[in-house]
């Protein structure tokens, strides 16, 4: 350390160096906190659709979730494409929807909850069963161990996709792509295993058991569920919640019936101060609305990026109020008045112009 420095220290009292390392904690605090909630929601990508179909940010992710009491159909669904199509085409440029444009305008997919009993040559099991629809892997970007996702281009429904327990379990494999299983006495054929998400919030949000993926349909059928409750979509966002309105608006479900979530800004400020505001009732719910595991782990993920956003501003406010009670005494102790100031200023300026203006004379010699 130099003598500088040592100086310096040594002329501080011991409370200006309280306060300072007050300071300095706070502020180091604040990046921490700051760096480690903006990693817990990098980390999940069932909220992240948005950003990976529009790095611009430009498009948005919407989520509906309906009640016991709501009924959504495919009909229903291909009418707010439509529609929401639609709305799209008369705000934005045409080159955005145009033919030689290969990106698609809307993303969206469907899905349920339910149970079902999958039986092979090795044994059955009865697992916890989500029916999906459209791009819903698009969404929910499960780790793959083998094999594929499930796709809405598919034209057969007979496809089953397990976690790698379930696989353990019915094959005693995870490499098991093509082999079949039977449900409800009809075949049905494994496109893919999945990794299971795992974790505290995972685990609390309903993924501490098997769970396998298998269309709708299939699920309707065959298993305990299959009715429609969740809606997600992904378009652009030409003004700011255009996508969420639509579907509230024109999903054709009575808005005591459902919850709509943007996913693409839940975690900005904005939408983090009513959470915060709300910290102690938003819990409670008058529609029977059963959440899906991935928005049980976004909602509990929101809760304590929310839950931080306090203590952000904790370590801000105590710099904040260390800093300008500093200011005020130095300024109650100054030596100079509001003329030493005044001719301070006009000196400054003369001295700039006057250095102007010897460059100028000197560039003119040459």
């Amino acid at each position: 350390m130099s003598s500088k420095a040592k100086n310096f220290i040594s002329a501080l009292s011991m409370k200006q160096i309280v306060f300072s390392l007050i300071t300095i904690l706070s502020l180091a605090a604040f990046i921490v906190l700051t760096i480690w909630s903006n990693n817990l929601v990098a980390g999940l990508p069932d909220q992240q659709a948005a950003a990976r179909w529009d790095e611009d940010g430009k498009s948005a992710q919407v989520s509906c979730f309906l009640s016991e009491n709501a009924v959504l159909d495919e009909f229903m669904i291909v009418s707010f494409e439509k529609q929401l199509e639609q709305q799209l085409k008369e705000v934005l440029p045409a080159q955005e929807y145009s033919e030689e444009n290969e990106k698609r305008l809307i993303v969206d997919a469907y899905s349920s909850q339910g149970q079902i009993t999958v039986v092979s040559e090795k044994g059955t099991l009865d697992a916890a069963a989500v029916g999906v629809g459209g791009d819903f892997f698009y969404f929910h970007p499960l780790t793959l161990v083998s094999g594929r996702y499930l796709s809405g281009d598919d034209l057969m429904k007979d496809y089953i996709i397990l976690d790698e327990e379930a696989a353990w379990q019915l094959f005693g494999s995870s490499d098991i792509a093509g082999q079949s299983v039977m449900i409800g006495g009809i075949p049905h054929y494994v496109s893919g295993v999945v990794k299971r998400q795992t974790g505290r919030f995972a685990e609390k949000a309903g993924l501490d058991k098997t769970v396998v993926y298998l269309s709708n349909e299939s699920l309707a059928a065959y298993g305990k569920g299959g009715n429609i409750n969740t809606y997600e979509v992904l378009a652009p966002n030409p003004v700011k919640r255009f996508v969420y309105t639509a579907v509230k608006e024109k999903l054709g479900i009575e808005e005591g019936n459902m919850e709509v979530v943007e996913n693409s800004s839940r975690y900005s400020l904005e939408s983090l101060i009513p959470v915060v505001l709300e910290f102690g009732t938003r819990s409670m719910q008058n529609a029977a609305i059963k959440f899906p595991y991935w928005e049980n782990i976004g909602r509990g993920a929101e809760d304590v990026k929310a839950l931080a956003l306090l203590f952000q501003g904790l370590f801000l406010f105590l710099p904040a109020v260390i800093i300008s009670v500093f200011l005020i005494i130095k300024w109650k102790n100054r030596k100079f008045t509001w003329r030493d100031v005044g001719n301070y200023l006009v000196d400054t300026k003369e001295k700039l112009w006057q250095n102007a203006k010897d460059k100028k004379n000197k560039w003119k010699h040459f």
